[in-house]
């Protein structure tokens, strides 16, 4: 083996592991709520405004999925970025998780 294949050699695996460690952070995750029979959807909709800086359009609509479908993700990013808005939803009294 040469100088210029094991140069090449460790640039490649260099760049494999950034690529992997980027990846890694970016990874993305859903804030789902889930239906119950106690919130009220106005309850709903205010906190998801308040929290997830929805529009009272898409808070709405997340609140009508919520209420038929059982659950809505109603917002994607890092658990980093999610994990305090699942916070102050569960603190609003509405089951939140992180998947």
């Amino acid at each position: 083996m040469n100088l210029f294949s094991t140069i090449s050699s460790s640039v490649q695996e260099q760049e494999l592991t950034d690529l992997l460690q980027a990846i890694e952070i970016t990874e993305t995750k859903d804030l789902v709520v889930f239906n119950d029979d106690f919130n009220t959807f106005d309850h709903v909709i205010h906190t998801l405004i308040r929290v997830c800086k929805h529009s009272t359009e898409q808070a709405e609509q997340c609140t009508l999925l919520i209420h038929y479908k059982g659950r809505c993700a109603v917002r994607t990013g890092s658990f980093e970025e999610l994990d305090p808005m699942r916070e102050a939803i569960c603190e609003a009294g509405i089951d939140a998780k992180i998947i």
